[in-house]
């Protein structure tokens, strides 16, 4: 993965608009107060808002649902030359999935640390990432089957495949 520089910061308009969803989010009562914006060339590109409790979906944050539309939208699995805005600091899951779309900077208003203070603590999660599996609170049981590892030489072999 190549490392790119981002200087030009997005400007105010986009900060508001991020703002003004993450507080329409909290009275809709579909999720927390978390809302998110693709922007590419000052131009929005996707917004989105934590749907957590809306649609029963434990992945859908903000972050993870605008880069799914802002992909879509641009026809493309990266977010080439974008600038992900979010109301606040990425959890692990989000923050995984903003690598895999690779954009070119993340700008967020809250912290990690302003989220706990409000009942959303990830820390566990962290915690648990740099854990040894078996030390884990739900167990992680590696399973040896061979028809699954086929698909991977599959892959591996694959002359026109697309890497990502």
């Amino acid at each position: 993965m190549n490392e790119k520089t981002h200087t030009a910061k997005p400007e105010q308009k986009w900060f508001e608009l991020v703002s003004r969803l993450s507080a329409e989010n909290v009275a809709s009562g579909k999720g927390g107060p978390f809302a998110a914006a693709v922007i590419k060339n000052n131009k929005l590109i996707a917004s989105a808002c934590n749907e957590v409790l809306g649609s029963g979906d434990p992945t859908a944050h903000a972050e993870v649902s605008v880069i799914r539309k802002a992909c879509r939208e641009l026809g493309s699995f990266q977010l080439d030359d974008c600038i992900l805005i979010s109301s606040c600091e990425p959890c692990p899951m989000c923050l995984g999935a903003i690598y895999w779309a690779r954009p070119a900077a993340v700008y967020y208003i809250n912290s990690r640390q302003d989220a706990a203070e409000i009942g959303f603590d990830d820390q566990f999660i962290y915690d648990e990432i740099s854990r040894e599996h078996h030390q884990r609170r739900i167990p992680f049981l590696k399973e040896d089957f061979p028809a699954a590892r086929q698909a991977f030489l599959d892959w591996k072999n694959k002359s026109d495949k697309t890497p990502y």
